[in-house]
């Protein structure tokens, strides 16, 4: 099938479905995708095409694109029109992949289930009553629905794995500073990073490879290992290590376990119990940041110079942020509680990288429970326990990856794969040789 005929595939679905499921909030003109399209397939047909070409690709709302909407999913951007490209655009454009259009999200990837864009809530492309998870909530449910080849979201403590747990397809959240946030809106500088949504974890792995490297314009960006995509899916011995985490769902755990087993059995790989001993503390110690990092970066939001003032225009889980970044860095505290936290985050890293001296990768389920009805009444400890599992990842730096590992009740489940910083390959290789066992029901 050539770019065009894709595309075309693509928009007529969208234009069939989006209304229902609220996933794309801003698509390019149709005249102006058509002619880049054809420009890519004739590049493809002279072979001088990049290694994107023929993929269209969806974008998160947080990440600027020249010429289209950065708005966060917020009122406050809402009118907000991008003046450049972000660092990952530029690299995807200069291996021709097609930008879409920015998709829907939590307002200002402040959430975990879609439900906190000023736009209205997404909804699970599996499941159209059930929320999708978030905040990359439009990224995920719109590979996950057709609508688009690939995506990228950013991942602050989930926010790439966790949707694409609940709507059945593959995210990264990559190794901190391995993918430039230049050209992001972040949710806390010190945690987030852009990684790729896709149906596969070849696709996945190659986006990733376009986009990661080392950049002036970011400082804490850092060169990487070369992937190696030919080594992607053979077959290696690894040495595993279960997490030990007590989880709300055991029917999740049992698919996990169940897989783990498998591959094991298959590949030869070296299965015990890891204990991480204060991942427990993980969502006490990632909240003080990201409420006073999100604070910090939101003061420039003060309606003057571009957007609405924040706190006159934003939702209430951004305002509740807001307010408790404002506590959290009074002057009579002296950021006790953010310089806590730091100490804590740094206990989590270094109990990683003790467990990663004798493990290849550690897996656990990607999200503790399944995906609650749009609209429901949920508490927000219920909603901050999303992440549970995934946000220990961000607080060490590691590189994680959520793959679909089973369905409960057509519902699916995600498995989490981490491995040490910079262990993007291993990480990958593993992943795929799961991949490949299939997903059961």
């Amino acid at each position: 099938m050539t770019t065009i005929e894709k595309l075309k595939t693509y928009l007529e679905r969208i234009k069939k479905k989006n209304k229902e499921l609220n996933i794309f909030l801003e698509l390019r003109p149709e005249k102006e995708l058509l002619g880049e399209a054809k420009k890519i397939d004739g590049k493809i047909k002279s072979r001088k095409a990049g290694r994107l070409a023929g993929y269209i690709i969806a974008i998160k709302p947080n990440i600027n694109v020249l010429g289209l909407h950065a708005s966060c999913s917020s009122r406050v951007l809402e009118d907000y029109l991008s003046t450049y490209d972000a660092t990952v655009i530029e690299k995807i454009r200069s291996e021709d992949g097609l930008i879409m259009g920015m998709v829907n999200s939590d307002e200002f990837a402040c959430g975990s289930s879609g439900e906190t864009s000023a736009f209205g809530p997404v909804r699970n492309p599996v499941s159209p009553e059930l929320v999708p998870g978030g905040s990359s909530s439009g990224s995920a449910a719109a590979v996950a629905a057709g609508f688009c080849d690939l995506a990228l979201g950013s991942d602050t403590g989930g926010s790439i794995r966790n949707p694409s747990s609940h709507c059945g397809v593959v995210g990264i959240k990559p190794t901190y500073s391995t993918v430039s946030r230049y050209g992001l809106i972040d949710l806390s500088m010190s945690l987030d990073q852009i990684g790729p949504i896709a149906r596969d974890v070849r696709d996945a792995a190659l986006l990733l490879d376009v986009i990661k490297g080392e950049d002036e314009r970011d400082p804490i960006s850092a060169e990487s290992p070369k992937l190696s995509l030919k080594e992607i899916g053979k077959g290696k011995k690894l040495k595993v290590g279960l997490l030990d985490f007590k989880i709300q769902d055991e029917r999740i755990q049992k698919i996990i376990n169940e897989k783990v087993k498998e591959a094991s059995g298959k590949y030869g790989w070296t299965v015990g119990h890891i204990n991480i001993p204060h991942v427990g503390l993980a969502i006490e110690t990632y909240y003080p940041l990201v409420y006073t990092e999100f604070f910090s970066a939101t003061r420039k939001l003060d309606g003057r110079r571009y957007g609405k003032k924040i706190e006159e225009a934003c939702g209430p889980e951004v305002l509740r942020r807001i307010l408790g970044g404002a506590e959290i860095t009074k002057a009579e505290h002296e950021g006790r509680n953010y310089h806590l936290a730091l100490k804590v985050k740094k206990i989590i890293e270094e109990e990683y990288q003790k467990a990663f001296g004798d493990l290849d990768i550690i897996i656990s389920p990607t999200v503790s429970r399944l995906p609650h009805k749009i609209g429901s009444k949920i508490s927000v400890e219920e909603m901050y326990s999303y992440d549970a599992l995934t946000i220990p990842s961000n607080l060490a730096g590691n590189c994680s990856i959520s793959i679909p590992a089973g369905k409960i009740d057509g519902v699916p489940v995600g498995m989490q794969i981490m491995a040490d910083k910079f262990n993007e390959q291993k990480m990958l290789e593993a992943a795929a040789l799961i991949e490949k066992l299939g997903m059961g029901d």
